[in-house]
């Protein structure tokens, strides 16, 4: 077994850190499903923007498993990790992690590899930049 197993650790930039609220919860208590995607979209959208000099579009989510519920007050912190480039689209995979305030072991809560595309101002797929 290695270290990382035995105290896991994020995979690539910290990108995005949110406060989970009251209002994120669903009827149970918990930080919804959807929240989650939600914020996991916006910190990928951050990456391929940067990656893509400018506009970016979602193309497609992978699939994603929750492994542990989120509570309200946690800070919900996403991961990017940029996994392929291709001529306009870049895979990226994004991970949360959580943890309350006032706790220091952060657990991972799902992830899932998200696909975007370059677009120009008509919308319309353009090539990313060589540099």
């Amino acid at each position: 077994m290695t270290e990382d197993e035995l105290d896991p650790v994020p995979v690539g930039e910290l990108i995005l850190r949110v406060t989970a609220m009251p209002k994120d919860a669903n009827a149970c208590g918990d930080i919804s499903g959807g929240w989650l995607v939600t914020q996991m979209d916006a910190a990928a959208a951050i990456a391929a923007g940067r990656l893509a000099k400018g506009r970016t579009t979602t193309m497609a989510i992978g699939e994603m498993s929750f492994v542990r519920p989120v509570k309200i007050g946690s800070v919900v912190c996403c991961y990017a990790k940029i996994v392929h480039i291709g001529r306009s689209s870049i895979r990226i995979n994004v991970e949360v992690w959580s943890r309350m305030p006032e706790d220091e072991v952060r657990q991972k809560v799902t992830e899932a590899e998200f696909v975007y595309v370059a677009i120009d101002a008509d919308r319309r797929i353009r090539a990313l930049p060589k540099d």
